[in-house]
């Protein structure tokens, strides 16, 4: 196998089955897609930004081994593509779940779960400032739910849903960051993050991962009642 095209594989195995089951009749996901896309590229530009940022910084960076060699600006097409490839997967993986899960499992405890997350991740956050991956990533994310929490935003699903895809996360990251490879694919600057590690994988990558599915999911979902609200 090339090795370059190696990051483009891993965007192109998320996306793959998702994608194709997205046909499937008694689940038409393709007809949401009018929500789907506007939700993706939306969120796509505050990561993207962000990403633009980190990799400017040498927060983190990107292995050109495993890369076609295109780039938007100092971003290799790819990383562009992961923030295409993996919300949809994920969006499409918590449209399932509701499909064939009438109810959900953490129902009872969703706002609990918000609040006590959203206050461990400030104070971590904060504590550990000028750690930027993990500062930023911990105060964004808590910042996030702490507005959740106080306007009472619907969060069913959400928390399972991520706790399914857990599994792909390590998976995809897992070849993202070296775990079968010679060398990463994106590397981390352990200067700027806590140097913990899940295999080869940062443990703020868990949270960066969370956000990513949360703010996504959010959207989609805000994009289809309002067009439901339509006279």
């Amino acid at each position: 196998m090339n090795e370059s095209l190696l990051y483009l594989l891993v965007d192109v195995a998320c996306i793959g089955f998702p994608f194709l089951a997205s046909f499937f009749p008694q689940n038409a996901f393709y007809k949401d897609w009018k929500f789907v896309f506007p939700a993706i590229l939306s969120v796509a530009v505050f990561f993207l930004i962000w990403d633009y940022l980190f990799t400017e910084a040498g927060i983190w960076g990107f292995n050109p081994v495993y890369l076609t060699g295109m780039y938007l600006i100092n971003l290799p097409i790819e990383e562009v593509l992961f923030f295409i490839c993996v919300p949809y997967a994920c969006i499409f993986t918590y449209f399932a779940i509701k499909f064939h899960i009438k109810k959900d499992p953490f129902a009872k405890i969703n706002h609990i779960i918000t609040i006590i997350l959203a206050i461990a991740l400030l104070v971590i956050g904060l504590a550990t400032f000028g750690r930027w991956y993990t500062s930023v990533t911990f105060i964004v994310t808590g910042i996030y739910l702490l507005v959740v929490f106080f306007r009472k935003w619907d969060v069913s699903y959400l928390y399972f849903s991520y706790l399914a895809i857990i599994p792909l996360f390590l998976l995809s990251n897992g070849v993202l960051t070296g775990s079968f490879t010679e060398a990463p694919i994106v590397w981390y600057n352990d200067e700027f993050n806590l140097g913990r590690r899940i295999f080869t994988i940062p443990v703020e990558d868990l949270f960066y991962g969370f956000l990513l599915v949360m703010l996504n999911i959010q959207l989609y979902r805000r994009f289809k009642l309002k067009y439901s609200l339509r006279p």
